[in-house]
């Protein structure tokens, strides 16, 4: 048997109505079990609260928390989802760049973001949206922000180029730097 940490990791996702403590009691449970948190998101959308986390431990760890899920989510209004799984292994280099984008708020920006980066074979790693009305004229205004994995064959200038092309065809403000740090 593997109890090695480094080979035995967990994926969980948890959603419900957003309420004081959940993340408390749920690092908790974690801690407790004899895990650790590697990565995680989470937010409040609207009143759900949402989460996203990988947990690392040894093996029988895992299996302990693994345990606690289904009763753990009852107690807490969520709905847990869990499946083990292994860390991310990079096949070619990726260079992380930060893509930030500002329009004035339709349907379809994500979608035709995405199009972009997928037809370029460039994957997006990370993916933050938010919408807000613009200062002194309350104009619905919708935001992006986003980490993308750039292999390291690609010419970054002429990727650049083409991208800030491409927003000003869509007319969207862009900015396409390298993640710094």
């Amino acid at each position: 048997m593997n109890t090695d940490t480094q080979d035995n990791y967990l994926a969980l996702t948890a959603s419900g109505e957003d309420k004081v403590g959940l993340v408390d009691r749920l690092s908790s449970n974690i801690t407790e079990s004899g895990c650790n948190i590697e990565e995680s998101r989470m937010a409040v959308l609207g009143g759900q609260f949402a989460l996203i986390m990988l947990v690392s431990g040894p093996w029988n760890a895992l299996a302990k928390l693994e345990a606690q899920m289904e009763p753990l989510g009852k107690q807490l209004g969520l709905t847990i989802i869990h499946k083990r799984t292994k860390k991310r292994e990079q096949t070619k280099p990726a260079i992380p760049y930060r893509v930030e984008v500002v329009a004035m708020d339709h349907p379809g920006i994500v979608r035709s973001l995405s199009a972009f980066f997928s037809r370029h074979g460039i994957n997006i790693e990370e993916l933050q949206t938010d919408t807000y009305p613009a200062p002194h004229t309350g104009t619905p205004m919708f935001s992006v922000a986003m980490t993308v994995g750039i292999q390291a064959d690609v010419h970054i200038p002429t990727l650049r180029g083409d991208f800030l092309d491409y927003c000003d065809d869509q007319n969207l403000d862009a900015s396409f730097e390298p993640v710094r740090g």
